[in-house]
């Protein structure tokens, strides 16, 4: 990715990455469309309420793989094979450490947490009983996500979206025989996700053992190399941290959810199904300027990088753009996707008209905070976006619903946060990005 025609490298590159993005998405996706058709809206709801928990630790694991990514980034760029081979052995032993430390931890606290939210006592034990199972699938996830990181960094983003897609055909197999065949509850659909995902990570680790490069993978070498694991920790865990604000804060915003009522929490349910058709493919530039700034910044070419952010910049509110258009228009009909009851889908457009008009800048905020990390640079984006994305969030959330207490009023405050955020993470690149050109000149 250090030469060669930038706009093109990035489409070509996020391309694959989107796809394995949507599908990774589609699992919890895919739950909550068997759980609904099958076993009703309070079940929709108990699958709602425990998804920002299961993203919450996802997001911090998608962190730590961000920060290998950026690591070998460099390394690639900078042909350092030796340097590649370290990060390799250091992230295998870290996935398999944190996924069973994290494991524990999140089926220890899961009732508590829910409790905290605010989830309605009619649907605890159902969210209680799919969150715990599909947390056993948290280690598979971790090692999948690492691993698709170290391939991406290697300039392949089509293979772990094919492993990827192995996986969603065999949960959506899974979810149909569980629910449809075996009568099992939520919990079917949470098995379900568990060995799907266990098949895409051992995907992944097979993939690394055939390699004959520095990228090959070595069980006998499994090991924590301490410098390389603090560079890993440095990019990573304020990523991760990142990620986690943003859950936390949307932990808040469902508390007000919960507080409205079940329909509301499965209108809420079901929205943060339908924007995904806009989040991801901005989150797949995102991720795609990531590597490519790495690359460009071990090749010592700096200027590469602004030409990517721009392209990245131009081709992610293009299409936020027009995929708001098209959902404001046919917005019914994706949520019929996820709910055959017509009041949620009538409570889902109005959340819709709130946010995808301003989803834009969504992308200046993602590509921003990306490139930043991709120049490792993980701090600064993890402070802006904590500030932004969750006490900003926190406090117009508290304000709005008690000027304006209604659905929109919870609804309004995403729109509010992006801006924020975007306005200073764009401050933030632009002064590094004026740094360069005031050292070049020098």
């Amino acid at each position: 990715m250090t030469r060669g025609p930038v706009g093109r490298q990035l489409l070509l590159f996020a391309l694959p990455i989107l796809g394995a993005s949507f599908i990774q998405q589609l699992y919890n996706t895919v739950d909550l469309f068997f759980v609904g058709q099958v076993l009703g809206t309070n079940a929709t709801a108990a699958v709602g309420a425990s998804s920002l928990l299961t993203t919450c630790i996802v997001g911090f694991f998608t962190g730590l793989a961000v920060g290998t990514g950026v690591v070998i980034s460099q390394a690639a760029g900078e042909k350092n094979q030796e340097k590649i081979h370290r990060v390799i052995h250091t992230a295998a032993g870290l996935s398999l450490a944190g996924g069973v430390l994290l494991t524990i931890l999140g089926v220890a606290v899961s009732r508590q947490i829910l409790i905290w939210m605010n989830t309605p006592a009619e649907i605890l034990e159902q969210a209680l009983l799919y969150v715990r199972v599909y947390l056993l699938s948290m280690l598979p996830l971790f090692i999948y996500n690492i691993n698709a990181g170290i391939i991406r960094a290697k300039g392949d983003s089509r293979t772990p979206m094919l492993f990827q897609l192995l996986g969603m055909g065999i949960h959506v197999i899974l979810n149909w025989i569980c629910l449809n065949h075996l009568g099992m509850d939520v919990d079917g659909a949470a098995w379900s996700t568990l060995l799907s995902q266990i098949a895409a990570a051992a995907g992944t680790v097979l993939y690394l053992m055939r390699q004959r490069d520095a990228y090959h993978l070595q069980w006998s070498k499994i090991r924590i190399h301490r410098g390389v694991l603090a560079s890993i920790l440095r990019l990573g865990v304020p990523a991760g941290i990142q990620n986690m604000v943003i859950t936390i804060s949307n932990i808040f915003v469902q508390t007000a959810i919960n507080g409205l009522g079940v329909d509301e929490m499965a209108a809420f349910t079901a929205y943060f199904k339908v924007e995904l058709v806009i989040y991801l493919p901005i989150v797949a530039l995102g991720q795609a300027v990531t590597t490519f700034a790495g690359q460009n910044l071990g090749a010592g070419k700096k200027d590469r990088i602004e030409k990517g952010v721009r392209s990245c910049l131009k081709m992610g509110i293009l299409y936020a753009a027009a995929a708001a258009v098209l959902l404001l228009l046919f917005g019914a009909a994706a949520f019929r996707l996820f709910t055959a009851e017509q009041k949620v889908i009538e409570i889902g457009l109005r959340i819709i008209r709130v946010t995808f008009p301003f989803y834009w800048l969504y992308v200046i905020l993602e590509v921003c905070a990306d490139v930043l990390r991709g120049i490792g640079q993980s701090f600064p984006p993890m402070l802006i976006i904590l500030i932004c994305m969750c006490a900003v969030r926190t406090v117009l959330l508290a304000v709005f619903c008690n000027i304006w207490n209604s659905l929109e009023a919870v609804a309004a405050v995403y729109p509010c946060a992006w801006l924020a955020a975007a306005f200073c993470l764009a401050l933030r690149w632009k002064k590094e990005y004026n740094k360069w050109k005031r050292s070049a000149v020098s």
